[in-house]
């Protein structure tokens, strides 16, 4: 990629990093989501700018050239008018959604997820008390598809429905008419709609991004929109994210629920978030062209040389949900753990099974193909 540098391995062990310090030295990580690849520039300038300013104190409720960034944003990217106003900052995604749930959920009430899904997601229901309906996603040739008959049926006594979209870990971009079935369900039930879409910008092969509440005023008057910069542009440790509530009583119960625990979001993360929404966008664009070629050289790859592993093409996210139940591994993250020394995210963590693991293809190509060649290595020792 001219001008953008995604091939460059760069040792991350350096510095603290979750991703890298798991594990002992000898495991390569393909885990979390959470890319190695160098933050864009303009966005490592901004910071540097900031960081001429002496004082790093409370950053308030975020900076007004921000809220218009991101309305902007929302309407040229997917048609959908908001306001400024309707922008709540928050540390991250994930207190967004429990802080959701806190505002519109009382202990017992039902909460309705899909399995397999991100962990959070499944692990929110207990720290609120809910009853958690798990509706499995319904496999289809591309992957997985929402199962609307049991999703409709499990929405009709419920208070909230937490929505992955695009889904992790099966990278399923969400069709139009799939989020208008789902939306009809939740304003049937009365269920507020609260919507992870954190990896919203990553999507390929001409796919387009249907954030929920954009279908309609009265959809987006019942839904909580969760984003963030983060995961597109690698800065999830800047713990900035943001909530969109065009309703302005649901937002008001939304900013009520915070109850100390989530108010605002990292000065320098917003920092770093105007940068990318206001300079990055070619940085994204070449990100989505290497991430894409990752996907198809991946697939290829396992295609040929491990065919018993099932993996359908990702249309969004940088990661792959891999059915390894052909192999008969057993516990297919233990093995290539334990064998190929690469650790992938195990599938039970995700409400799946231990065939199944999530792989992180957002890392430079070297990477990618260490990580395929010791799982090939690891399966002719067997």
């Amino acid at each position: 990629m001219a001008g953008h540098d995604f091939d460059t391995v760069i040792d991350r062990r350096q510095v603290p990093t979750s991703k890298w310090d798991r594990y002992p030295e000898d495991v390569l990580p393909m885990w979390v989501a959470d890319m190695d690849f160098p933050v864009a520039e303009p966005i490592a300038a901004a910071l540097r700018d900031r960081l001429d300013h002496p004082v790093f104190g409370y950053g308030g409720p975020g900076p007004a050239t921000l809220r218009d960034l991101i309305a902007a944003d929302m309407q040229d990217l997917y048609g959908w008018s908001i306001s400024p106003a309707d922008v709540v900052f928050l540390p991250g995604v994930v207190p967004g959604f429990n802080q959701a749930l806190k505002a519109f959920t009382r202990p017992g009430d039902r909460l309705v997820v899909e399995t397999p899904v991100y962990p959070p997601i499944l692990a929110a229901a207990g720290h609120w008390e809910l009853t958690r309906v798990d509706v499995q996603v319904r496999p289809v040739p591309e992957g997985s598809a929402v199962d609307l008959d049991r999703l409709t049926g499990a929405l009709v006594e419920a208070k909230a429905f937490l929505l992955c979209n695009p889904h992790n870990p099966t990278g399923r971009t969400r069709t139009r008419a799939e989020l208008e079935a789902i939306a009809k369900a939740c304003l049937a039930s009365g269920a507020v709609i609260i919507s992870d879409e954190i990896h919203c910008d990553i999507v390929y092969g001409g796919k387009t991004h249907v954030p929920i509440a954009a279908l309609s005023p009265e959809i987006a008057r019942r839904t909580i929109t969760l984003m963030a910069a983060s995961k597109t542009y690698n800065i999830a440790g800047l713990k900035t994210a943001y909530a969109i509530i065009p309703d302005a009583d649901l937002r008001r119960r939304f900013v009520a629920a915070n109850l100390g625990m989530s108010e605002g979001a990292n000065v320098l993360g917003l920092v770093a978030t105007e940068a990318a929404l206001r300079h990055g966008r070619p940085w994204k664009e070449a990100l989505l062209s290497y991430l894409e070629a990752n996907r198809d050289h991946l697939v290829g790859r396992l295609s040929q040389e491990i065919p018993e592993i099932r993996i359908n093409a990702p249309e969004a996210t940088y990661l792959a949900w891999l059915d390894c139940s052909a192999l008969e591994l057993g516990d297919a993250y233990r093995f290539f753990l334990d064998k190929g020394k690469v650790a992938f995210n195990p599938g039970p963590s995700f409400g799946g099974d231990v065939q199944h693991v999530r792989l992180n293809f957002g890392c430079p190509r070297t990477l990618l193909d260490e990580g395929i060649d010791r799982m090939v290595k690891a399966l002719s020792q067997r």
